[in-house]
């Protein structure tokens, strides 16, 4: 399958802060560039931030009668199992772009992994198993994908990565009670979840937005390095 290059935006130049975020099922990269304007203020302090947006590759999905569209993995209904080797493919795929990020001095440290929907899910997927410390996973209308081999799989390295969820209390996509069974299973295992719902549907709005501007702005603000002289810089 191809995957369309991604896009990226950077809000200043020689950005040292990047966030990947992935689109929903059926969208593409592009349906959240907008988000970066919005976030802007907020992350005024941090300084420039490269912003990249994945595109999923085309892919029959069978919920939706195997019409072929963008999807980072196939869903394939109630009381089926989840697509494991479809989100294991994209887990890599994200991989690769975290690693491209390092070979543009931006380190793992200094990256937050997001995304709505399917993205939100493989943004769990990914940075719950990344073998080197993540600024953030920000997640947004999704769900946690292989919740029942998440314990056994998580790495060491992101046990203390702090993660933003936020969902609709109207959603009829992604039910709230599955986001919250997500939400109470990686508490449950100790990690810092920064919970928020709206009276939504399966949609962003600006009050969600300010609070993801605002998680973003926490955990990629510049921090203090000690230098070898005792100093601090």
């Amino acid at each position: 399958m191809t995957q369309p290059a991604p896009i990226e935006i950077e809000t200043g130049p020689e950005p040292r802060a990047a966030v990947l975020l992935m689109h929903g099922l059926g969208d593409e990269g592009r349906s959240f560039v907008p988000l970066v304007q919005e976030l802007a203020p907020a992350l005024a302090a941090v300084g420039a931030v490269r912003f990249v947006f994945p595109n999923a590759p085309e892919m029959p999905v069978t919920i939706n009668g195997g019409y072929r569209m963008p999807a980072w993995y196939d869903i394939l209904g109630p009381g089926h199992p989840e697509d494991e080797a479809g989100l294991r493919r994209s887990q890599a795929a994200i991989e690769s772009l975290i690693a491209a990020e390092a070979v543009r001095g931006i380190s793992a440290s200094r990256i937050v992994l997001a995304g709505f929907s399917q993205g939100c899910a493989m943004a769990l997927l990914t940075g719950l198993r990344h073998p080197e410390r993540l600024a953030g996973i920000a997640g947004l209308s999704g769900y946690l994908p292989l919740a029942e081999l998440t314990a056994a799989e998580v790495h060491a390295a992101n046990r203390g990565t702090p993660i933003f969820l936020a969902h609709g209390t109207q959603d009829d996509i992604v039910p709230l009670g599955r986001a919250e069974f997500g939400r109470d299973a990686l508490r449950a295992l100790g990690y810092d979840v920064q919970w928020h719902s709206y009276p939504m549907a399966h949609s962003l709005c600006m009050e969600e937005v300010d609070a993801l501007g605002a998680f973003l702005a926490d955990v990629l603000a510049p921090r203090a390095r000690h230098t070898p002289n005792g100093d601090f810089s």
